[in-house]
């Protein structure tokens, strides 16, 4: 009977899993974990944001854009929700971010998982994977519970981001090993590290706003909503989305700065007219209550501070000067990146395996046949909005549901794995 090895049970090994299995093949897939799809649960604050209707090219990040292109094509958003609805996953749109109608992560892990078991995958939790070789075209597995020799192999074992759901960048290690090239692997989808005492005196603010990512002077990246202001910098979707743009300038050692714009539908010179008239308006006021109503009392006193305005100065003396620096303040307010939140913390990584050796056909690689990659592990990622789980179902499928599989031949283990099956 035809057999594979999947290594990784995640979002992408348990698709690859359930697409080779549906083709015919007997598969085996080795999880280190001790159940299934663990990094799922905590994807969309315990909801599974698991795709979106709007979908673009601009979602997804890699140093090969054209391959995501590639396989996305094969198993796009709408085949996606088509299979999650054949596994009972009913949808809650939210303004096109899809959700599971009972908004529980675990419903989607659970559907994967019951699929898999109902198509006799054979599922080994528990056992990680630590050297892979080919020889006389099988390959030889080195596991925590000794060694196998399988046919082909798919690597679904994600990247280092979030390494208590068991992702350990061990993946990596492997494709090395196979003579693959790794893209720098970096956090992403994560909060920045930013200079400046003043962060701690407005720690726990959340401001709409802009923040404009600049490297060695020039715009790399943007994004507007609610900015979330932490101890150590600046965090929040807006940040999250540019983040991975920090992460590989801050690598390459060039200098990041992050603009902070918390009146991004106004220039600077409505901004000037709009503090002029408040301040006309409320003469008898003074600096410390100017922005009451407006802004958040501790920006205020930062900006305020910044721009060298003393907080009993009544509103009636500001001067064209200060309006102008309190103008600034508001629309760029300069914030120098020193680092990013660590793997810990991050929902993703950048970088990872280099997709110029993959075909994205097949998601074979071009190196060595009969070894596939899924998921996280290769050198993509996306914003949030469901669009990284998008990419573990399509990368998952094309890897696991290709003819390929049709002609997978048999799987021979030795004597120690005999002992563990």
């Amino acid at each position: 009977m035809n057999t594979i090895a999947i290594i990784g049970g995640g979002a992408s090994g348990m698709m690859a899993a359930i697409f080779a299995a549906r083709k015919g093949a007997k598969v085996l897939l080795l999880e280190q974990n001790d159940r299934l799809g663990k990094k799922i649960l905590v994807t969309g604050n315990g909801r599974c944001n698991y795709t979106n209707t709007y979908q673009d090219t601009s979602c997804y990040r890699s140093e090969q854009p054209n391959f995501i292109t590639q396989v996305l094509d094969q198993f796009p958003a709408e085949k996606v929700i088509a299979f999650f609805r054949e596994l009972g996953i009913y949808p809650k749109d939210r303004n096109g971010y899809l959700y599971p109608y009972s908004d529980q992560a675990s419903a989607i892990r659970d559907v994967l998982e019951q699929e898999v078991y109902r198509l006799g995958v054979d599922v080994r939790t528990g056992i990680s994977c630590t050297g892979i070789q080919k020889t006389n075209e099988r390959f030889s597995l080195q596991t925590s519970h000794g060694s196998l020799t399988v046919d082909q192999v798919i690597l679904c074992n994600g990247s280092k981001a979030a390494p208590s759901t068991g992702s350990d960048g061990s993946g990596y290690t492997l494709a090395r090993q196979l003579g693959h090239q790794i893209i720098p692997v970096l956090p992403a989808l994560c909060a920045l590290h930013c200079t400046g005492k003043h962060f701690r005196a407005i720690a726990g603010v959340r401001a709409q706003g802009k923040v404009s990512l600049f490297v060695d002077g020039e715009l790399t990246a943007a994004d507007t909503g609610e900015l979330q202001l932490t101890a150590y910098g600046i965090s929040g979707i807006p940040v999250f989305q540019i983040s991975r743009y920090a992460s590989k300038a801050l690598y390459e050692q060039k200098e990041v700065v992050a603009m902070l714009d918390f009146l991004p539908e106004y220039s600077v010179d409505k901004v000037k007219i709009l503090l002029k008239e408040r301040a006309n308006r409320q003469p008898e006021k003074t600096a410390e209550q100017f922005f009451t109503g407006l802004f958040h009392e501790k920006l205020a006193t930062v900006w305020l501070k910044f721009a060298k305005i003393k907080k009993e100065k009544l509103c009636g003396n500001f001067t064209d000067a200060d309006i102008q620096r309190l103008a600034w303040m508001i629309k760029e307010f300069k914030s120098p990146v020193i680092k990013t939140n660590s793997y810990e913390q991050a929902q993703i990584c950048c970088g990872g395996v280099d997709t110029t050796q993959i075909n994205p056909e097949t998601m074979e690689s071009r190196l060595v046949s009969g070894l596939y990659f899924a998921g996280e592990l290769v050198d993509v990622d996306a914003i949030c909005g469901g669009y990284n789980l998008t990419w573990a179902w399509a990368s998952g499928y094309v890897a696991g549901a290709p003819p390929h599989l049709h002609n997978c031949l048999l799987l021979t283990c030795n004597q120690y794995l005999d002992d563990i099956l």
